[in-house]
């Protein structure tokens, strides 16, 4: 799970790992993990921290993984072109991955709509031979957790993909 800071990538582990939101934002320094059980298999979800100085481990981490998992602060307006860098990057790094981008915010009045996003990340100019995958969400402190429609599709979609 990447992604710039303050996107809510943090917060999105933890809804699905069934853990309340954390009020306010906690810069994650370095890395957090969740192991989630399925009926089949389970799922192991690592983040790595989106500050500057941890983007660097971002580029050995897509190697050892099945689905990148790229979340965007859809409200963030500023640093959406940081976002479709770093983004773009990944997806050079392995051309074969499949990508899940979950438009975060997507509650907030500013957040952009699906389609400004598809345009502004670039995603209509990826080869059209990789999955890639964008999803509206409002993982939110205040917000109703995992019940909530986009974090559900977003974890079907990521089970569908690692079957």
């Amino acid at each position: 799970v990447l992604g710039l800071d303050g996107a809510g990538k943090s917060t999105f582990l933890r809804v699905l790992s069934g853990k309340p939101p954390l009020e306010g934002h906690i810069p994650t320094w370095g890395f957090n993990s969740v192991r989630l059980p399925t009926k089949d298999f389970e799922v192991d979800l690592l983040e790595i921290g989106g500050s500057q100085n941890l983007r660097f481990y971002w580029k050995e981490f897509v190697n050892e993984v099945d689905v990148l998992v790229f979340v965007v602060d859809s409200a963030d307006r500023l640093r959406l072109p940081w976002a479709r860098q770093e983004l773009h990057k990944l997806l050079d790094k392995d051309p074969d991955l499949p990508v899940v981008v979950v438009a975060n915010k997507q509650d907030l009045s500013e957040a952009m709509s699906m389609v400004e996003l598809q345009r502004e990340l670039g995603l209509q100019a990826i080869d059209n031979q990789r999955e890639v995958f964008l999803l509206a969400a409002s993982i939110a402190p205040a917000g109703p957790s995992f019940e909530e429609p986009g974090t559900v599709h977003i974890w079907k979609l990521l089970l569908e993909l690692l079957s």
